[in-house]
């Protein structure tokens, strides 16, 4: 276990920027539940002492018990204010005060005392949590940007295995955090370029970091910011103009993809070939249909042509270079190489 040391101090003004996902329901649907419970307690008690009110007494000799009389003494019982000026004086009445009107009562308290303590605790069990996670925290995905490009890397990464707790999302806008948060993924609010940020979400521990951004100059900006903290991790990057590929990779990144160059190819083939780009989306949606994947070469498979494999293989990762599956530097496939292959996408469990 990685300690929370490792994350280096956090600067005060951005602590508060880490949430936790959380799997209860959300603070107003919580209170008007609450509320809910509470009206319900309230309105069984007014009846039941409205059905027997000829075991009440009202000491201000007001005669007999009414409706609203039964809701003053309800209100008065179960807040424990107890005025003493209706009272229950028949056995029956006592007794349902006993085994009912008691239960009840209890129940308000639990809920008003709950409601109040949730409150007070809220910031210290968010606290924990993330003191906790801090500690854990490791071999996770830094995903920068929660727009169209960033949610579907999350739901590729998602439907290709990863758990959400392993990945972090990092925005400046509070909408889409709430919705990565309702997917179960730990958000940080906050300037992505800013390193406070960045060591916020573990940049400095990741395995990958995504930078889906709208604009290239705060990518560039992003991933020098990320390859300052961490020469290990892999960044990945998505541009929209060609021109700021080179800018990118001398940043740091590992890799870069044309956003806006490839879905204007993509455009071009549909107008002819519209087939082909069902076949590329079905490749690149990991959950249904067929998908790429990258694997190890298994000992069996060394010294084969990777072309002869039962797989259909599309390349093969050689060091740090991507070869074809045609090409004469992979005719052998050698120990530690890797293979870019089609599987049967695997559709999601159902909850």
């Amino acid at each position: 276990m990685i300690g929370s040391s490792r994350l280096g101090a956090f600067d005060p003004q951005v602590e508060g920027a880490l949430r936790m996902p959380d799997s209860r329901s959300g603070p107003v649907r919580s209170l008007l539940t609450r509320l809910m419970i509470a009206l319900f307690a309230l309105g069984a008690t007014t009846m039941i002492v409205y059905v027997g009110r000829d075991g009440y007494l009202d000491n201000n000799g007001a005669g007999e018990i009414s409706l609203m009389d039964a809701l003053y003494y309800a209100t008065v019982s179960l807040s424990t204010t107890g005025y003493g000026d209706i009272v229950p004086v028949g056995a029956t009445a006592r007794a349902v005060n006993i085994a009912v009107i008691t239960p009840l009562r209890v129940l308000f308290l639990i809920v008003l005392v709950g409601t109040t303590v949730e409150l007070l605790t809220e910031r210290s069990r968010q606290s924990f949590r993330i003191q906790r996670w801090r500690s854990r925290v490791r071999e996770h995905t830094v995903v920068v940007g929660y727009g169209t490009k960033g949610r579907a890397a999350v739901e590729t990464l998602l439907g290709d295995g990863v758990e959400p707790e392993k990945i972090v999302v990092v925005d400046t806008d509070r909408a889409r955090l709430d919705v990565a948060s309702g997917l179960g993924l730990v958000t940080v609010s906050g300037n992505a370029t800013r390193s406070a940020v960045l060591r916020i979400a573990g940049v400095q521990l990741a395995t990958t970091l995504v930078v889906a951004l709208d604009r290239d100059d705060t990518a560039v900006m992003v991933t020098l910011t990320a390859r300052e903290l961490s020469r290990s991790i892999s960044i990945v990057a998505a541009v929209r103009e060609a021109e700021n590929v080179h800018l990118l990779r001398q940043s740091g990144a590992s890799s870069v993809i044309i956003s806006d160059e490839t879905a204007g190819r993509l455009l071009g083939v549909a107008t002819r070939s519209p087939a082909v780009v069902e076949v590329v989306e079905d490749l690149l949606t990991p959950d249904a249909g067929f998908a790429i994947s990258q694997r190890q070469v298994e000992p069996a498979e060394v010294g084969g042509s990777p072309r002869h494999l039962p797989d259909i293989v599309l390349g093969v990762v050689r060091g740090d270079r991507l070869y074809r599956v045609d090409s004469p530097a992979v005719d052998a496939i050698e120990r530690g190489d890797q293979l870019l292959y089609v599987r049967k996408a695997t559709p999601p469990e159902d909850d």
